[in-house]
């Protein structure tokens, strides 16, 4: 009869986290948050033809929500806000986990 392997977990090193812990832990954490405005597609040809004036069309109306990312991950949407002579964003909407469509890789 052979014995069930059964691994023996050393948790002297490691602190055990209960699933009501406060996330304080996480508070420190930085994450990259962006804000896409629109996008578009358009042809090299037509991208190097972009001059100081030029209008690129986007995929949005002007009173569409912007799409807020952390990590890349759609977390909110939002409506831009002019704070003392900067820009904010104002959140509208928090997308629930289920809403979220897959990340996207983005590289900035």
């Amino acid at each position: 009869m052979t014995e069930a392997f059964s691994p023996e977990i050393d948790t002297s090193m490691t602190a055990m986290v209960r699933p009501d812990a406060n996330l304080d832990i996480l508070s420190g954490v930085c994450l990259r948050v962006s804000v896409e405005v629109g996008s578009t597609s358009m042809r090299l040809s037509a991208l190097l033809d972009v001059t100081e004036g030029s209008i690129i069309e986007l995929d949005r109306q002007a009173n569409d929500l912007l799409d807020i990312f952390a990590n890349g991950s759609l977390i909110a949407r939002g409506e831009i806000v002019s704070i003392d002579s900067r820009y904010g964003i104002r959140i509208a909407e928090v997308v629930t986990p289920e809403g979220r469509p897959p990340a996207i890789e983005r590289r900035l």
